[in-house]
């Protein structure tokens, strides 16, 4: 599981697996939760080389990014080799996103 931290905009965290250069299991942590749960059902399966640039350069109200922005943003640097996966656990003050 990756776990990108965006800034700028109202998710607070984005969680997804990449398997053979797809993506599974998009999460976002706070944020719109109506368009962020649809945005992730609709990229469920897809390849990571479609997305970005389907999500780069979306822009929200007046914020020059958005969410799916940073999510391309965060894929990018995936393909990139700057990032590596990691177990997502609960915080040790015990706030977990997922409760």
């Amino acid at each position: 599981m990756y776990s990108f931290v965006p800034t700028g905009v109202c998710a607070k965290q984005i969680l997804f697996d990449v398997t053979d250069g797809v993506i599974h299991d998009v999460k976002f942590i706070k944020g719109c939760p109506g368009s962020l749960s649809a945005i992730s059902k609709l990229l469920e399966g897809k390849a990571v080389q479609d997305i970005i640039p389907l999500l780069k350069g979306t822009l929200c109200g007046t914020k020059n990014t958005s969410c799916p922005d940073r999510l391309a943003e965060a894929l990018e640097e995936i393909q990139k080799g700057n990032t590596t996966p990691y177990e997502v656990k609960p915080a040790s003050n015990g706030f977990n996103p997922f409760a």
